[in-house]
């Protein structure tokens, strides 16, 4: 009879003291203990840990003995601690005639609900990880997933100590969405199983515009930044970075675009109609004039250039915002092997003989 109140309506508050006083005190269970003669006593307990929904006499109190099963109070949520004056405790023994405590001067009993705790990020590693193994994806910070739903950290009854063990897998490459289950096995209860949906996208560092750039605007460095990118979007024509910056764009580009090597050009160092510096060089000299560009030329073009002083058009290459070279032929003199040959070079006198002595 007392069992069956507890269960139904104890669990959430200890009895009542009077259920102490409608018991005959032949019906009093002995709680002390005997070793080697020795009588114990119950001892109250500071802090109790406790695994499942109830907190028993065996719990609170050492030497319980054979009311030690007995619950008394419900359990705090699953991971949280709760406290409970010595008054309230000493009160919900006594209804199960449990007397003569020894409470140490404690002035609270602290109760924790064992739990374990399955962060959301372990979760999320899990989904990464299958979808390697199984679909040969690369690194994990490569891969970027979408949730149907917020993952949330899970937090389960302690006997709750399997791994995560997967059940099941779909994964559809043209759409990305995969749907993805786990198990968690306890002890004693059936496996809580996690169903994970979404979408994963596999990404690279791409360049991209921090603003709207204007045709043959010339690329600084604030203008592009590196970002992840679908793999499928990013392309082989994808440009990094550096290479980009200094470049001209070919026509106009919005901001957050990213930056292909068919959108740029080098940059345009001499444009029709400008003034620009005319260089000869030729071995030994180095000569400059002014001149005017008639076509538009990047570096290593070959332009037309009207030199100012001759009025004379001259082909130069552009090696330089404003500055073009045209570079002299030297004829090269041919000289003979045998100088003494060479037209127009008289015959050197035969060498006088040796003197000899008779």
């Amino acid at each position: 009879m007392i069992r069956s109140l507890l269960i139904t309506a104890l669990l959430a508050a200890p009895f009542a003291a009077t259920a102490a006083e409608k018991t005959p005190p032949a019906a009093v269970p002995a709680l002390d203990q005997r070793t080697d003669d020795v009588l114990l006593s119950p001892v109250l307990r500071a802090h109790v840990e406790v695994a499942d929904e109830l907190v028993r006499i065996g719990d609170v109190i050492d030497n319980a003995g054979v009311a030690a099963k007995i619950a008394i109070y419900r359990a705090p949520d699953l991971g949280t601690t709760g406290a409970l004056p010595t008054a309230s405790v000493l009160a919900a023994l006594r209804a199960h005639q449990v007397i003569g405590v020894d409470t140490r001067d404690i002035r609270e009993v602290t109760v924790a609900r064992l739990a374990r705790s399955v962060p959301a990020k372990e979760i999320e590693q899990q989904v990464i990880e299958t979808l390697q193994r199984r679909h040969g994806f690369g690194e994990a910070e490569d891969l970027a997933l979408t949730w149907d739903r917020e993952i949330e950290s899970q937090t389960l009854p302690a006997s709750y100590t399997g791994p995560l063990q997967l059940v099941s897998e779909r994964f559809d490459r043209r759409s990305g969405r995969f749907d993805i289950s786990f198990e968690i096995a306890g002890s004693d209860s059936a496996p809580v199983r996690l169903r994970l949906t979404g979408a994963a996208v596999e990404t690279v560092s791409a360049t991209v515009l921090t603003r709207s750039i204007e045709r043959n605007e010339v690329i600084k460095a604030s203008d592009v930044a590196i970002e992840r990118r679908p793999k499928a979007e990013a392309k082989s024509d994808a440009i990094a970075r550096d290479v980009a910056i200094g470049m001209q764009a070919r026509r106009t580009l919005r901001s957050g675009q990213l930056v292909r090597a068919t959108d740029l050009a080098k940059p345009d160092l001499v444009t029709r109609d400008q003034g620009v510096t005319l260089i000869y060089q030729a071995a030994g000299i180095y000569l400059t004039s002014r001149g005017k560009a008639l076509e538009t030329g990047t570096e290593g073009d070959v332009v037309n250039v009207l030199n100012l002083h001759s009025k004379r058009t001259v082909a130069a290459t552009v090696i330089g915002r404003g500055q073009v070279m045209v570079t002299v032929a030297v004829p090269r003199i041919l000289a003979s092997a045998n100088p003494a040959t060479a037209p127009g070079v008289p015959a050197a006198a035969p060498a006088p003989a040796a003197a000899r002595t008779e």
